[in-house]
């Protein structure tokens, strides 16, 4: 029984350490992750949203704090005016979840575009997704009616991957109810 009861106490210690060094490490490299994340993740989709803009998005991004969790927003200036604004939403797709950065004219009427940020979607089917002939559809269209064309909208679903597609355009409609939200703080969040 005092063996058992040794072998008890030496797990735990065992198991308390290995958690705190884990924590440890977790907390010494969530900076660097994050930073790894903006620019070689949000960064590149940003890019695909916006081409002509004078200030680093990454670099002069602000968080929104909403009931349902914060939202990192990524503004787009030229002339030192805020053109448009861009964020990070999902959408379940075939394999897991589907980032997609949605781009926004100022007044939010009309998308910028869109960028994929994170996908495991199939190869060759869903990862379609990334490409532009898929992306490019929609490039300035009007926030109040994105739909896939089989549910009456204008954007032509990936062939073989309804699944994305609908994730795609599930994440674009929640990005403009998020904006619809905090489209009243975007101009003076980046003004004079």
């Amino acid at each position: 029984m005092r063996e058992m009861i040794k072998m008890i106490l030496v797990l735990s210690l065992i198991c308390g350490l290995s958690g705190l060094t884990l924590a440890t490490v977790r907390e010494a490299t969530s900076k660097r992750i994050e930073e790894q994340v903006l620019t070689y993740v949000q960064g590149p989709a940003l890019d695909q949203i916006f081409s002509d803009y004078e200030n680093n998005p990454v670099n002069d991004r602000k968080v929104f704090e909403l009931p349902e969790g914060a939202v990192t927003v990524f503004p787009f200036m030229k002339g030192g005016k805020l053109e448009g604004v861009a964020f990070e939403t999902f959408g379940v797709g075939y394999g897991g979840k589907v980032g997609i950065m949605v781009g926004f004219t100022l007044d939010g009427t009309t998308l910028q575009g869109i960028g994929i940020t994170t996908m495991k979607e199939t190869p060759g089917l869903g990862a379609r997704a990334t490409e532009p002939v898929f992306r490019d559809q929609f490039k300035g269209l009007a926030t109040d009616s994105i739909a896939l064309d089989k549910q009456g909208g204008t954007i032509a679903a990936i062939s073989g991957a309804t699944i994305t597609s609908t994730a795609t355009v599930t994440a674009v409609n929640e990005a403009i109810q998020i904006f619809d939200r905090i489209k009243d703080k975007l101009p003076n969040a980046w003004g004079p």
